[in-house]
């Protein structure tokens, strides 16, 4: 399919925008069906230089609700700039080599670095291997995206000549995050760990939940407007704070599982994300299983995926840890979880031996197509 195809169904002209199409072939994928738990990953591409994504599918879903279907994500594993707004399509090629009917992305999905969005109950099972669809053509499954990267803002050329004025760009974030390093016009006074922080009730409810139904409630602390908050330290109390007054992502280094556990409390989803993203950059030998508790602990399914990947590529270094054999006593159903990653992504199934083997070797290769987009190779 042409881009000036996309470019009509979804109502874009041309602007140099960045596209990309990769077209994913899965070899022996009734096995993989069968006995896969854990999802696939594909090679990695390029949506423009140093940027790196991957596609990613489910045999068995992500979830209870989407245990019979199969799902599939489009992921970004690094860029230099984040994050990323993209708008995109799968679709199956049958035996005829012919694109099924497309799942499109009704919107655009923000990307930062280790997050993906795409499909949960992409297509049935049933219906996939079901012969009369042909969608399995010699038991390989081929997968096609097709995606536009979306600028926050481009300029689009004036045929005019007469000069247009420029609207200067709104530092709302700047402005704001200027009240709270200066306490300016402040109405309450938060109080961490005995040291008192002035705050903005207005701003403060509008971002949190939680902060929002602790001033609405009447309580002696909501009358005087003084707020003892006893689950935090000050560096990660001001890094949360830095977060809601500006939006944009504080300084996480040491700090971002602390943080995360805060931005789960207080209903902050989008710093629990970046939150997640710093962990994943940050894994190691030594704190695997402490992100592996993390992530369990405040349903990060995401963290969580990538932690297990983790522990799978390292797993005799990770298991000889303190961290792992503090978590062996205090969480054993997550070193069942990671047992089981580990056992699903050697595929070393007991019969029979040689055959096994050999399929588990075959199912892991396929190909990866990557088509040039508008400019440059993707």
């Amino acid at each position: 399919m042409s881009w000036d195809i996309i470019n009509k169904n979804w109502g874009y002209k041309q602007f140099n925008i960045p596209n990309f199409t990769c077209k994913w072939t899965i070899h022996n994928f009734r096995f993989i069906l069968e006995e896969m738990r854990d999802s696939i990953r594909s090679p990695t591409f390029s949506m423009r230089d140093n940027d790196k994504w991957c596609l990613r599918v489910h045999p068995k879903g992500v979830d209870e609700e989407s245990s019979d279907y199969l799902s599939v994500y489009l992921e970004l594993l690094s860029s230099p700039k984040s994050p990323l707004a993209v708008r995109f399509k799968f679709w199956i090629v049958n035996a005829k080599g012919k694109n099924n009917e497309p799942v499109t992305s009704a919107k655009d999905f923000n990307f930062l670095p280790g997050s993906q969005s795409g499909y949960k109950m992409f297509i049935l099972r049933d219906f996939l291997l079901d012969h009369s669809h042909d969608l399995l053509p010699d038991d390989h499954f081929t997968l096609l995206c097709m995606g536009i990267l979306v600028p926050y803002s481009y300029s689009i050329p004036d045929e005019s000549t007469e000069p247009r004025s420029q609207v200067p760009k709104g530092p709302l974030g700047d402005d704001l995050g200027e009240l709270w390093k200066n306490s300016s016009f402040t109405d309450c006074c938060l109080v961490v760990a005995g040291q008192e922080f002035r705050a903005h009730k207005a701003i403060l409810a509008a971002r949190s939940p939680v902060f929002r139904a602790m001033f609405e409630h009447d309580t002696e602390e909501s009358r005087k407007n003084r707020f003892e908050i006893h689950d935090l330290k000050p560096e990660v109390f001001k890094a949360m704070m830095d977060f809601i007054y500006t939006g944009k992502e504080p300084v996480l280094h040491r700090i971002a599982g602390s943080v995360l556990a805060a931005a789960d409390k207080y209903g902050l989803e989008r710093l629990k994300v970046m939150c997640e993203s710093a962990v994943c950059r940050d894994l190691s030998v030594k704190n695997a299983a402490y992100a592996l508790c993390l992530a369990d602990r405040h349903s990060t399914g995401h963290l969580k995926t990538q932690v297990l990947n983790f522990i799978t590529a390292h797993a005799s270094e990770v298991s000889q840890t303190a961290s792992w054999k503090l978590m062996v006593d205090s969480r054993p159903h997550l070193v069942a979880e990671a047992y089981s990653s580990l056992a699903s992504a050697q595929c070393n199934l007991l019969e029979p031996p040689l055959k096994r083997q050999k399929q588990s070797q075959e199912t892991v290769t396929g190909t990866l197509y990557v088509y040039p987009r508008s400019s440059g190779q993707c």
